[in-house]
């Protein structure tokens, strides 16, 4: 049996105490419990063991001198079933030896008896604090390495490739870097994969989408304020740019930044310092910025609502994420992760994807690109009842794909779809037919052939679109 560590709460943890003295059991279990943790007891080593098959502790609390088997026994068996159980040996026989060979064999201390109560409960909270942090740490370096590294970048496509080759080089390099791309397309992902490729990777990063941020706030949650610089700053308050000293900020959604605020953004990047609001001491901070558009930026300068002298100092480097119907060879891989995730998080036990289900994925366009994938996987793994994701499972498919009992016309149900297909993409460019061609990838004279023949009557052509 193994022992898989899941965390301490210090103020209310899992104590094991062993002793083959009742009275001394007795007593530790009471103080250990007012203290607010949950404390059970066992009257020797081998009593110990069995009990460790059932339940993982935090800390062990043992006796060293036992009849069977001792502490130090029950130590060394302790540190290979459980490796992370903190263990703190009590002995009434003081000497330099049995404390060097407790700590040798991985005790965190050991206490003298008698002893002094403040003087156990001081040891036993720093152990739990000890472990604490150790697991804290853990934790935080994991999530680290499983969601700022390539590994959540998924495709092997040729485009995802210059994704990466990218990444790499310019990970090390402390230069600003603007990443564009269609909503859905991974853009924090990147910025997260550079940051962890940069000597800045153990220094916070700091992610703020510019477009959900009211207006008259951002300023306040970009670069702090003084207590009464406003309504309602009652106390003064850090900015994102000052927690985020030494590490990156990510500015997601940049082109929707207010032009008061870009002027004060260049400023922060001329100069590398800003002022809270209503405060008038210059903080300094060192900070590399990697924003991310899902517009084109040089379109937005040239209507005058974004500053050409920002654009220049953020799109130093940058990087273009590929939307998803451009890479369609990554649509299995990224399924198959997607349905992993998913099986295991909703507790279903579909294991696999089926050929025509896996057709049906690999053969739409995906507006919504991988977050739009990812949401179509887990509403599929969600409704599923077999053992593979079929095509009546994907939502959005299963009308598409349904054949009655009795069959049906090809020809008309390819027709039925192509007419609604016609109509969705007019009434989301506002009847505009040449615009329509271009959503749906065809020429105008081709639509314009798809609506008589459908009987589509949608009015004149305009100028523009007489001219074709």
């Amino acid at each position: 049996m193994a022992c898989l560590y899941s965390g301490v709460n210090v103020a209310k943890s899992k104590i094991l105490i062993v002793d083959d003295e009742v009275s001394m059991r007795e007593f530790l279990e009471i103080m250990l419990s007012k203290e607010g943790h949950k404390v059970s007891s066992a009257g020797s080593g081998k009593e110990a063991l069995n009990m460790l098959n059932d339940t993982i502790y935090d800390l062990i609390v043992s006796d060293v001198q036992m009849p069977g088997m001792n502490g130090i026994e029950l130590l060394r068996n302790v540190k290979e079933v459980c490796p992370d159980t903190t263990v703190i040996m009590i002995t009434a026989y003081a000497s330099t030896e049995s404390g060097v060979e407790a700590m040798k064999a991985g005790a965190y201390d050991y206490i003298t008896k008698p002893f002094k109560i403040d003087e156990i409960k001081l040891i036993i909270k720093n152990a739990l604090e000890k472990k604490r942090l150790e697991v804290e740490n853990l934790l935080l370096k994991r999530e680290f390495r499983e969601r700022y590294s390539f590994g959540n970048i998924l495709g092997n496509s040729p485009e995802m490739l210059k994704v990466y080759d990218l990444i790499e080089k310019i990970g090390p390099t402390k230069t600003n870097v603007l990443v564009e791309g269609e909503s859905g397309t991974g853009k924090e992902l990147v910025a997260k994969a550079i940051h962890h490729q940069s000597p800045r990777r153990e220094k916070p990063f700091v992610a703020i989408t510019c477009g959900a941020i009211p207006d008259g706030l951002m300023e306040s949650e970009l670069f702090g304020h003084m207590k009464g610089s406003f309504t309602g700053a009652i106390a003064n308050k850090a900015g994102l740019f000052e927690m985020a000293d030494g590490g990156t900020v990510f500015l997601d959604e940049i082109g929707e930044l207010p032009l008061a605020i870009q002027v004060k953004l260049l400023r922060v990047i001329q100069e590398r310092s800003f002022r809270r609001v209503g405060g008038t001491e210059d903080i300094t901070v060192d900070v590399r910025i990697i924003s991310a558009t899902n517009k084109t930026l040089e379109e937005e300068v040239k209507k005058g609502t974004f500053r050409e002298d920002l654009y220049y100092r953020l799109n130093v480097l940058q990087i273009r994420m590929p939307p998803l119907r451009e890479r369609l060879s990554d649509v299995p891989i990224l399924a198959r992760h997607f349905l992993d995730k998913y099986a295991k998080e909703h507790g279903k036990d579909v294991k696999g994807i089926t050929t025509v289900a896996m057709r049906i994925l690999e053969g739409y366009s995906y507006p919504g690109n991988v977050r739009e994938l990812e949401n179509v996987i887990e509403r599929g793994v969600a409704l599923e009842q077999g053992a593979q994701l079929s095509a009546e499972s994907l939502p959005g498919f299963k009308q598409l794909t349904y054949i009655p009992p009795e069959g049906l016309d090809l020809e008309e149900a390819v027709g039925k779809y192509e007419k609604a297909l016609i109509v969705s993409a007019l009434d989301k460019v506002g009847g505009v037919k040449k615009r329509a061609a271009k959503l749906l990838n065809i020429s105008f004279r081709s639509i314009r052939y798809r609506l008589e023949k459908y009987g589509l009557n949608t009015g004149e052509d305009s100028e523009e679109e007489s001219d074709e």
